[in-house]
């Protein structure tokens, strides 16, 4: 999807979306080089969009690796269809459900979840559910990764992930971007 057609989804979309532009590759590579790649057997990627860091981490994936993704926007969830991965599983479902979705493909836990989930224009009991189902699906030393423009949602991260919870800044993104990184 090109960044025209994304602007126009996102203005009609922005609840979902969060934003007007989609992440550069600075973000997407800055989220990504928190990953050991080498040590995750299943990935949930939250919120892919247009796939720009889907691709990043397609780029990356060991070949025992599947990539979950998940996405509820339709004109996103048909984008995303045409990257065509053997390792892509797209499943058109809310973050909420992952404990369902990981038991679909298999998985009782996931080594590593990616979120581009705008939290702040959530409602806080859906998003209170998807960081709470997100920990309990996550294996003991895996990462969540979540960007937001804001701070707003620092405190909320280390109440659940315990103070496990670094920060990182991406100024080349529009607009800049927080990048939390937790530990469970």
């Amino acid at each position: 999807m090109d960044s025209l057609k994304f602007f126009r989804e996102a203005i009609r979309d922005i609840k979902t979306s969060g934003t007007i532009f989609p992440s550069s590759r600075f973000l997407s590579r800055r989220i990504v080089n928190n990953i050991d790649f080498s040590k995750v057997n299943v990935i949930v990627e939250f919120g892919p969009g247009n796939g720009i860091i889907t691709k990043e981490i397609l780029k990356r994936i060991q070949p025992q690796t599947k990539l979950i993704a998940f996405e509820i926007n339709e004109k996103f969830v048909e984008s995303l269809g045409k990257i065509k991965h053997s390792q892509l599983f797209l499943e058109k479902a809310s973050a909420e459900d992952i404990t369902s979705i990981l038991k679909k493909h298999g998985y009782d836990k996931a080594d590593c979840i990616i979120s581009s989930l705008p939290l702040t224009n959530i409602p806080t009991e859906i998003s209170d559910r998807i960081l709470d189902n997100s920990y309990d699906a996550m294996a003991k030393g895996s990462l969540f990764v979540q960007y937001q423009y804001s701070l707003t949602y620092y405190k909320k991260l280390k109440e659940v992930f315990r103070d496990e919870v670094k920060l990182s800044f991406e100024a080349f993104n529009i607009p800049p971007a927080f990048v939390y990184i937790a530990k469970k």
